[in-house]
């Protein structure tokens, strides 16, 4: 059974914390490369955060210093925890699982990504 739930968004003022949650089956899970990835209405898909099956990260220059993408490999799940969060961070946010390279390019998304596992999405909205 392959599913990836996603669980945590919601709707925050500028500067407020969320933390997204992830529930992998047992099959999402075996896939080396695990993210955070979101669209915003009108923008292309981009990476936030990745984490391998090691535990190496990767984040968006975006992301650096204000998220924090973490594991849990008994729970077989993935968290993103989003503090001082900007209005520009709204978004739909969705957990990736995928084989390739398991990083955040400065544009675009890597090979693998587009033909990986994609959760449903959870809404993140930031009010200023």
């Amino acid at each position: 059974h392959e599913e990836l739930v996603e669980s945590g968004g919601g709707s925050v003022q500028a500067g407020g914390s969320l933390r997204l949650s992830c529930e992998a089956s047992e099959y999402m899970y075996t896939m080396y490369c695990r993210g955070w990835f979101r669209q915003a209405p009108g923008k292309e898909r981009e990476g936030v955060a990745v984490i391998d099956r090691d535990g190496m990260t990767s984040y968006a220059d975006s992301a650096m210093g204000r998220f924090t993408i973490s594991q849990d490999n008994a729970k077989k799940s993935l968290y993103l925890q989003m503090n001082d969060l900007k209005p520009d961070d709204t978004a739909m946010y969705y957990c990736v699982a995928y084989r390739g390279w398991c990083t955040v390019p400065k544009e675009g998304l890597v090979p693998g990504v587009d033909s990986g596992y994609w959760g449903q999405g959870t809404q993140v909205t930031v009010m200023s």
